[in-house]
């Protein structure tokens, strides 16, 4: 079918041009009026659920909040025309209607005020609320921050939620372009020490463009009726260039090798797509279904992450299959002009450096297999003990506006920047917190929590005077409210209302600490007494529900890709066990890659040359992983082993299979690999931590499943296992040669299309492979 295809793209390649810049023109215009882009989101949890109460019931900052840190250049915040010289700084804030609340400290109870307050006195907190959902409050944020005015005496800084939120997209769009900007000429580098040729390694690298500028259209316009996060842009640029460019090469790479055998370029074309086109073919459905795990996460950012990733994979494979071809029917021999580097005339002689691999690994299968498996799953190791933690502001470098803020809260406010485990309890209709049971339950409550280890105090509001113990508590709330202590009431309302408690944990260890944790899952399994609801909130809780919540869709989404790329790799190649080994082999170079990610990123190896500071590992991050490198360890798969059957088809002859099926695809796959490498590696200079991660686990999985995996343990287990690679049982075989979708037999005198051009003299020079 694919070789049809070659004889309808040389009739039809003016038609393909044209559709090709219509596709090119609508994409700029599309980037031209840009999209509105979501923050990264998971479903509601318990720890959302009691945030949720927190902001509706006490007006606490929640996730359409930032914090404005004011400090003063000369003196305290006390100095005669500090006050003056705020309100002037805020009024932008301040005046605006889209804002719901505005705390100022010297509006509060002193006590309260207390914690606004820096150590030095030279700075305090404003905590702003804005009206709306996440995306109108983003937009009305970065309004209001860009009224905002230096003042002489005042200096501002602009943190939480909001803050980072925007701060994070526009720190991955410098890194979206950063990445750009240097894999693109790393990539045209390795493209021509390969093809020699200028002609020959343009063509990669536009096509590669294309569908990434087209795939980033798509992504905009899929955020008009979907949650698209920022991360997915990334994603597009990352997963785009790299498989676009590879499938590409191979396209290329093949329709070089058939001119050096002498055939026109029509028929050169033909079997060009009969045989690449078809692995490229298969290579995309692979990568698409590996990307399509993220939709299980549904709800959630992964899920705008899997369309993205997807999308841009079919536009490279379209791409591939219809205007590259036509661009090579149109330069025919002309595709290996404009040479600067002199490549080797064959790669294919007896006695190729790849084929002598092969045998050699072959004629010691189990001397080669036992130790590069023991040091495969060895560098796997540090994968068990990862420690996994939802993003927050410490994924910014510390010269970010916002991170600064963060580093200045705990740095300056340790009431502010302490890490707290909040249990939120919800008293029944007509219940009220200030009924003697009540406050006997809580006070007796509030000590049980003192006491989980971990713990360093509570706060609520049966602990803001420590000389009362309960029956004083319940003397002061038993008084009207004229007479309770005025200081203690004002704290009483920052902390409680009629209906709604909440006591802070102050742990001993950040959010992230294992001593954090445990206070949650303690806080967890000792719930208030009596009728109501409670949740346990805070950050240590968001990231243990996050966590579970990615690992309870986790087995289904791995499940999928893993069974999915097995029936695809059946389809192909016509062996049940094949893709089988295919699939244990992408899991033995995630294993190891990932054991690298919690070496370098948690361990903090490499932190100087990488630029980061280590910390756990972002729960996304290994399904990223996942669902990305599984579908792209595929290119390599499907070319090796389409490269094998073909030989395997000729000869029958296994070990011949394996060493030609290396011979001829090995440098190429090396080649394909080095891009990859070079365009994922480009993404280690970001400067968000998990996108730095992302590039350099990509990279570290591609590199080792290209060399280790696929020269080494393939060839060993392709002659342990010798004609039995081929085999499937009767029906399964009789249903592969029904589709008639698997290897695609070409002849050396194809047919040339009724009205294509006399044929060319063949190259002067073959082609390497």
């Amino acid at each position: 079918m694919l070789a049809r295809w070659g004889l309808i793209i040389h009739r039809y390649r003016t038609l393909i041009f044209a559709l090709s810049a219509v596709v090119l023109a609508l994409s700029i215009g599309v980037l031209a009026r840009g999209g509105v882009l979501a923050p990264a989101n998971f479903p509601m949890t318990e720890a959302d659920r009691g945030q949720a109460v927190l902001e509706r019931e006490l007006g606490r900052p929640g996730s359409t909040s930032f914090l404005v840190i004011a400090r003063a250049r000369r003196g305290t915040v006390d100095d005669e025309g500090f006050r003056s010289a705020l309100d002037r700084s805020i009024a932008p804030i301040k005046n605006d209607p889209r804002v719901a609340q505005l705390v100022v400290p010297f509006d509060l109870a002193p006590t309260v005020a207390a914690i606004l307050r820096s150590r030095d006195s030279r700075a305090v907190v404003l905590q702003a609320s804005v009206r709306g959902d996440m995306r109108s409050a983003q937009t009305a944020f970065r309004e209001m921050r860009a009224r905002l005015r230096p003042d002489p005496a005042v200096e501002l800084t602009l943190t939480g939620n909001l803050a980072y939120k925007e701060d994070l997209d526009r720190t991955l769009e410098k890194d979206l372009f950063k990445g750009e900007l240097v894999s693109a000429p790393l990539a045209l580098l390795v493209l021509l020490l390969v093809f020699g040729s200028i002609a020959a390694a343009s063509l990669p690298v536009g096509v590669g463009g294309l569908a990434v500028v087209a795939g980033m259209a798509g992504v905009f316009l899929t955020s008009r009726s979907m949650d698209v996060t920022q991360y997915s842009l990334n994603v597009t640029s990352l997963v785009g260039l790299g498989v676009a460019i590879d499938y590409a090469l191979f396209i290329v790479n093949r329709f070089r090798d058939e001119l050096a055998l002498g055939h026109p370029t029509d028929q050169a074309l033909s079997r060009t797509l009969a045989t690449a086109g078809r692995a490229v073919a298969f290579s995309g459905v692979a990568v698409a279904i590996g990307m399509s795990g993220l939709l299980f996460y549904k709800g959630t950012f992964l899920a705008s992450m899997g369309v993205a990733g997807a999308l841009v994979v079919a536009l490279a494979v379209l791409f591939a299959l219809t205007l590259l071809p036509a661009l090579l029917s149109l330069l025919g021999p002309r595709v290996n002009a404009l040479r600067i580097v002199k490549t080797r005339e064959n790669s294919s002689d007896a006695g190729g450096f790849w084929r002598r691999i092969a045998r050699w690994v072959m004629r010691r299968p189990l001397l080669v297999l036992a130790p590069t498996l023991a040091l495969t799953l060895a560098a796997g190791v540090p994968f068990l003990r990862m420690q996994m933690a939802a993003a927050s502001v410490t994924v910014l470098p510390p010269h970010v506006e916002a991170r600064r803020g963060y580093d200045t809260l705990v740095r300056d406010f340790p009431d502010i920047g302490a890490n707290r485990v909040t249990v939120v309890q919800r008293l029944p209709e007509g219940a009220s917190t200030t009924d003697e049971a009540r406050v006997r339950a809580s006070f007796a409550y509030s000590r049980r929590l003192a006491a989980i280890p971990g713990v360093a105090r509570v706060e609520s509001y049966v602990d803001l005077d420590p000389t009362l113990d309960a029956d004083g508590y319940v003397n002061v709330y038993g008084l009207p409210d004229m007479f309770r202590p005025t200081l203690l009431e004002e704290a009483r309302k920052y902390v409680s209302t009629e209906r709604v408690i909440i006591f802070s944990l102050i742990t001993r260890g950040d959010s992230h600490s294992e001593t954090a944790r445990s206070v949650v899952r303690a806080a967890r399994a000792m719930r208030p007494s009596g009728p109501g609801e409670s949740w346990v909130a805070g950050p240590t809780a968001l990231d243990i529900d996050t966590t579970a919540y990615v690992l309870s869709k986790s087995p289904m989404a791995i499940g999928f890709v893993m069974i999915m790329t097995a029936l695809v790799l059946f389809v192909l190649l016509g062996s049940v066990i094949l893709p089988i080994k295919a699939v244990l082999m992408n899991l033995l170079s995630l294993t190891a890659s990932f054991g690298a990610l919690v070496w370098i990123f948690e361990d903090g190896h490499l932190r100087t040359i990488l630029r980061f500071e280590p910390q756990p590992v972002e729960p996304v991050l290994p399904v990223i992983l996942f669902c990305a490198v599984f579908g792209l360890s595929m290119d390599y798969e499907v070319l090796m082993l389409t490269r094998m059957q073909e030989e395997y088809l000729r000869s029958k002859d296994n070990t011949k299979a394996v060493a030609e099926g290396l011979e001829r695809s090995a440098r190429l796959v090396t080649s394909a690999a080095a891009i990859m490498v070079a365009v994922f590696s480009a993404f280690a200079l970001a400067d968000v931590v998990i996108l730095k991660a992302v590039g350099v686990g990509m990279a570290l999985a591609v590199a080792l499943d290209a060399t280790i995996v696929r020269v080494l343990i393939v060839p060993a287990t392709m002659r342990l296992f010798g004609d039995l690679n081929w085999w499937a049982p009767a029906p399964l075989a009789k249903l592969y040669h029904a589709l008639d979708l698997g290897h695609a037999e070409v002849s050396d005198e194809g047919d040339r299309a009724p009205d294509s051009d006399p044929p060319e003299e063949p190259a002067t020079k073959p082609a390497e492979s």
